[in-house]
């Protein structure tokens, strides 16, 4: 898939998932440098994909997700970012981030290529939004054609419901 930024268009490489595929698996690292994988996590998830957190939009995307959080209880919201993993704790401790957790691809860009959303020529994700149920199975998926626009946030949210 092409996608673009500013425009320009941009190489993605892994594999696409599409709705009612099984979440595949990824290792990144979180906040403490420790690995992390889809077993860590459980319930209804949304794993949000952001060329970088300290860009206005990934920021503006952010901030909007973790105050939807608050009124979702049930449903755990992640950020995967290249970012760092200090940089990224550092963004969220000075925008007041507090229910979304961000972990980084930074390492092995596993997350990246195993949902087709790693761009080849910058060497960051994409803008993308991720819907898994109870089960792994993947509910709802959006992929952004064009990396500076924010997603669409009522239908991520509707599709955890």
């Amino acid at each position: 898939m092409k996608v673009t930024f500013q425009g320009n268009p941009l190489t993605l490489e892994g594999t696409q998932v599409k709705v009612g595929d099984t979440a595949p698996d990824f290792t990144v690292v979180d906040n403490d440098l420790n690995p992390f994988k889809l077993s860590d996590t459980k319930g209804k998830r949304v794993f949000l994909t952001v060329p970088s957190l300290d860009t206005p939009v990934c920021d503006t995307e952010v901030r909007r997700f973790n105050q939807e959080a608050a009124k979702l209880g049930d449903v755990t919201i992640y950020t995967i970012s290249m970012d760092l993993p200090f940089a990224q704790g550092r963004w969220c401790g000075g925008a007041g981030i507090d229910k979304v957790k961000t972990v980084s691809d930074y390492k092995d860009r596993e997350f990246g290529k195993n949902y087709g959303v790693y761009i080849k020529e910058l060497g960051l994700l994409s803008r993308a939004v991720f819907v898994i149920d109870e089960n792994n199975k993947i509910v709802y998926v959006e992929y952004l054609n064009e990396v500076t626009e924010e997603p669409d946030y009522d239908k991520a949210l509707d599709a955890l419901k």
